[in-house]
């Protein structure tokens, strides 16, 4: 069987995004897909960038990838704008919205937060009308097979629900999870790109790894809202920015 490593908001974490590589690499899972939010947040967007431009055989368009591209007066937007440089800023417009394939027979849609936008947020505890929709066909995610197993990331708390014969699953965030301290990731197993109905799952993967050490190289960097993302780091809730974009 296949496995596909999933990972989402990484936020330029690397110590968090370094544990997550090194688990998934012992499990020996050789293909991964990223579902956006590289950058932002975190000190290291520049790193992260590259990091996935290395190992990601897909990644989609976030709200903080799109978000960083806007010609802007917020200083800390223009911060991590001028880490990333224009290439990185380059890559990141060149991103695609949306990624759809088969695996063990089940169409399968990945976007980063909905399937009307990289903006619209569908939280875990929405309604079942609105967890539907996010199967739906639409101007955004285009007018391939409607899928049976959608996937995204953007609200930074894992989850995987079933119903009426679909899988709608939330792989977390590697970056700034805002559920448990820890890194997240989903791992997908089947027969990739078959047609033919397999076996099919879902895991959601917790990864601890060195929040001081994420913490110690932003304030090493002078990250500005620095005290905002501690905060989220060591308790996993969110905190107020001025940033933007979330």
């Amino acid at each position: 069987m296949d496995q596909i490593a999933i990972i989402s908001d990484v936020h330029g974490n690397i110590p968090a995004l370094q544990a997550t590589l090194d688990d998934i690499q012992r499990r020996q899972i050789q293909r991964i897909f990223c579902l956006g939010d590289l950058v932002g947040k975190g000190p290291d967007s520049a790193q992260a960038v590259d990091l996935c431009r290395e190992v990601c055989e897909i990644t989609v368009r976030g709200n903080w990838d799109d978000g960083i591209l806007a010609t802007t007066d917020n200083p800390t937007i223009q911060w991590h704008q001028q880490r990333l440089g224009p290439g990185r800023l380059a890559y990141l417009a060149e991103l695609p919205h949306t990624y759809d394939f088969v695996m063990s027979g089940k169409p399968v849609r990945l976007f980063h937060a909905s399937q009307q936008s990289i903006y619209h947020r569908v939280h875990m505890h929405a309604t079942a009308e609105q967890h539907l929709a996010m199967f739906d066909n639409t101007a955004f995610t285009g007018h391939a097979r409607l899928p049976t197993v959608v996937g995204y990331g953007d609200i930074h708390s894992a989850y995987i629900k079933s119903f009426q014969n679909r899988i709608l699953f939330n792989a977390g965030s590697v970056g700034n999870p805002l559920d448990l301290t820890q890194a997240c990731y989903a791992i997908l197993e089947g027969a990739f790109q078959s047609a033919v109905e397999q076996s099919f799952s879902i895991q959601l993967v917790r990864v601890p790894y060195d929040i001081e050490q994420a913490i110690s190289q932003a304030e090493a960097a002078r990250m500005p809202e620095l005290q905002e993302y501690a905060n989220e780091l060591r308790t996993a809730r969110y905190r107020h920015s001025k940033a933007p974009v979330a």
